[in-house]
């Protein structure tokens, strides 16, 4: 799934960053704060894509029901 591999590429890039930023880079700590916004929307795509493959895979009609009788 594309959408997951771009997470794991995201992450990558904001770990060196995070270290950075733990030191006490106040730019360092930007830079992961905005890589964090990058990975949040990647997760979103991951979740909605998910749930469509699901949708699509419950869209079968259900059988209709037998008329209640009196």
């Amino acid at each position: 799934m594309q959408e997951f591999d771009l997470i794991k590429k995201l992450v990558q890039e904001a770990e060196e960053d995070l270290a950075k930023a733990e030191g006490g880079n106040r730019a360092a700590g930007t830079r992961v704060r905005k890589k964090m916004q990058e990975i949040k929307a990647a997760a979103q795509a991951v979740r909605q894509r998910i749930l469509e493959s699901r949708d699509v895979g419950s869209a079968a009609p259900e059988p209709p029901k037998p008329p209640a009788q009196s």
